[in-house]
């Protein structure tokens, strides 16, 4: 089974229940709380990226090599804009969830534009025989235009159809959100048991340098999150939603821009999404359980 055609739909269908969520008020958060705003885009645009690509480094320094695939994979789902499933969690941590929603839909805007930039200058520097694993040899390109105009049709398209059905039917809206946000879970489960079953032995082969990669990850950029949020004095939600939003990335993105025919076409480079993915759930699961007990 080619995982493109189970991706395509359940990412549209992420975007679009996005959009449905949005309302004109939340763009208003950016001039009238520009500071936790720039905080958050900072984290995600900036610091995953660069902590990704010094994690990769250091791990080098020990000896632990992570094939040309793979470092491409962890670059690409640490460019990528925030989950949708970050508002629900920071709802759960009683978070900003406004903040949440705001940020997710200014990171998928601005991702557009920086994940092609960084990652052409990612594929261009790893331009290596993948020698350490032998799960490739050959050059990896990125058709820059292929992945933007993917990213219009795949992410703006049906965010902005679910903002205008929001707009002038906002109680549609909130009834085909309610069916949507139920679906969304069991078909990520769905994507995750399909790439298991076909790529079991590379998971399972690559899972401890994979796993530690990406739960270092995931805890060195919320940590910095939350680090920058109480050097600025947020608020305790500002702060807890910040530390979801920053370690929480669209994975299903991720594994659509790895296997689509159009860009990378590779499989393989999806898997550290896919790994991303289990360990930011348990991580962040853990987080909104902590939080939620500190409330009470």
């Amino acid at each position: 089974m080619n995982t493109i055609f189970i991706v395509l739909p359940i990412l549209t269908i992420l975007m679009f229940d996005l959009g449905l969520t949005l309302k004109p008020q939340d763009f208003q958060l950016i001039a009238q709380r520009p500071k936790p705003v720039i905080v958050g885009l900072i984290g995600q645009i900036i610091l995953l990226p660069l902590i990704a690509w010094l994690i990769i480094r250091l791990l080098s320094t020990f000896n632990i090599q992570l094939s040309t695939l793979f470092i491409i994979g962890i670059m690409l789902v640490a460019c990528s804009p925030g989950g949708s499933s970050s508002n629900v969690f920071s709802m759960l941590a009683k978070g900003d969830v406004a903040l949440s929603v705001t940020l997710t839909a200014c990171s998928s805007i601005i991702t557009l534009f920086t994940l092609p930039l960084i990652m052409a200058w990612v594929v261009e520097s790893n331009q290596l025989s993948d020698v350490s694993n032998q799960l490739s040899d050959m050059s990896i390109q990125l058709p820059v235009g292929n992945l933007l105009i993917q990213n219009i049709v795949l992410m703006v398209v049906p965010i902005s159809i679910g903002f205008v059905v929001n707009i002038f039917k906002s109680q549609a809206a909130e009834k085909i959100h309610n069916v949507l946000k139920r679906i969304a879970m069991p078909a990520l489960v769905l994507l995750v048991t399909v790439f298991f079953i076909q790529h079991k032995q590379t998971i399972v082969n690559e899972f401890a340098s994979l796993g530690l990669t990406m739960t270092v990850l995931i805890l060195a950029t919320t940590g910095c999150g939350a680090l920058l949020a109480w050097l600025l004095k947020l608020t305790q939600k500002e702060r807890r939603t910040l530390v979801i939003e920053i370690g929480m990335q669209n994975a299903a993105q991720a594994i659509t821009i790895a296997c689509s025919p159009l860009i990378f076409n590779n499989e393989i480079i999806a898997i550290p999404a896919i790994i991303y993915a289990l360990m930011m759930n348990l991580i962040l699961l853990a987080y909104v359980g902590i939080t939620t007990i500190q409330k009470r």
